[in-house]
């Protein structure tokens, strides 16, 4: 339904297409959020716009996977120069967009920089700093385990199961009508409610809670919220624009998915990545974060073999909120779902955004062919 030129949407389907190619580039206007601010000296992005859109990738070309999985913007960097911009539905270069799960990669370096200064100790229980998950499923897990998401807590990520716990985690941050009352209305009265189902640090598996719990421990250990967190130790060291965070009742920022920024800012938290964590001479995040992500530790891609829930990307692995596809290339994924990614190649040089308004959370079609777009660019530019 429309009214004027806008549909009109609710919490029960803003998520659902065909509205989620106009409300994942308006965020602002669907649920509540913080401001996180940029700053006066945003990383650079001199542009060339030479890449061939018809470069092969299988049976198709760059163009027709953009065509056909559903893309809202899409930036090509080569060594910081910007191949490609491109705004193929109704996004625009100001505009942000929803990040969904690359707000995980983003959260995971404001930890790095913790961590770094001795703020935040990877290897501590969550107890330390948030002393909630004394009597949970939590007590006994470290920061490094939801790092690397080795806990063992139960959390099915089924989008599409009304009943799965990353359903109720959104009915407690208000992004879904609350049909279950004993749902806490607040993230932070959720969390500590989660009950183990093995112990802490054995398999990877892929589960949102575990960055809304590192969001809230890094939150306590700099005794900083998140919004002003985040642009003091990331955000305004590299981007050119304010980011849309996503916030629950309480003013919590939804940590693991709620993050929404412009193609070309995303397209810049990339490229410092690319460079080892550096905006030209101010290391933004440690270079160590990035080297120990590519390497993991002895026992990570064995861990995500072993993961109890399917995962992409066979022979990759989870490392500090990153995927790592290969264990022969530099490459670091930043994925999240309807179709968000950040590729960064640090061998060849290239960093590959795409923000996508997929009908579906999870589709591994689409996504595979998004990823084999960003390997054929790569190849094509080493």
């Amino acid at each position: 339904m429309m009214i004027g030129t806008e549909p009109l949407v609710t919490l029960a389907d803003w998520q659902s297409p065909p509205h989620n190619r106009y409300t994942f580039g308006r965020m602002r206007q669907m649920v509540p959020t913080a401001r996180v601010a940029a700053g006066p000296a945003p990383l650079r992005l001199p542009e060339d716009g030479a890449l061939d859109l018809d470069l092969p990738v299988g049976n198709e070309t760059v163009r027709s996977v953009l065509e056909r999985t559903y893309t809202d913007g899409f930036m090509v960097l080569h060594r910081g120069t910007a191949l490609a911009e491109l705004y193929p539905g109704d996004l625009d270069p100001d505009r942000t967009h929803m990040l969904f799960s690359v707000s995980k990669s983003i959260v995971g370096t404001v930890a790095a920089n913790l961590i770094a200064t001795g703020t935040l100790d990877p290897d501590a229980p969550l107890t330390a700093y948030v002393p909630e998950f004394a009597d949970s499923g939590y007590a006994g897990a470290t920061v490094r385990h939801i790092l690397d998401m080795r806990s063992g807590i139960r959390f099915s990520e089924e989008y599409l199961e009304p009943g799965a716990e990353v359903r109720l985690l959104d009915q407690a941050v208000g992004w879904v009508p609350r049909v279950d009352d004993w749902v806490p209305q607040s993230m932070y009265g959720f969390l500590p409610m989660l009950k183990a189902a093995r112990p802490h640090g054995g398999p990877f598996e892929y589960r949102s809670c575990e960055t809304d719990v590192l969001g809230w421990v890094c939150e306590r250990a700099a005794g900083e919220r998140m919004p002003s967190l985040l642009s003091r130790v990331i955000w305004s060291r590299i981007a050119s624009d304010d980011m849309d965070a996503g916030v629950d009742r309480a003013g919590a920022v939804f940590a693991d998915g709620g993050l929404a920024a412009t193609l070309r800012d995303v397209a810049r938290f990339g490229e410092m990545l690319r460079c080892g964590g550096r905006n030209g001479t101010d290391q933004v995040v440690p270079q160590s974060w990035i080297e120990d992500a590519l390497r993991g530790a002895p026992d990570s891609r064995a861990a995500y073999a072993e993961s109890p829930t399917a995962t992409p990307l066979p022979g990759g692995m989870y490392r500090n909120q990153f995927w790592v596809p290969h264990a022969d290339r530099q490459v670091l994924l930043c994925l999240g779902i309807y179709g968000q990614s950040i590729y960064v190649d640090l061998d060849r040089d290239v960093v590959v955004v795409k923000l996508s308004s997929c009908p579906t959370p999870v589709d591994d079609e689409l996504d595979n062919a998004s990823f084999a777009a960003a390997e054929a660019i790569a190849a094509s530019l080493a």
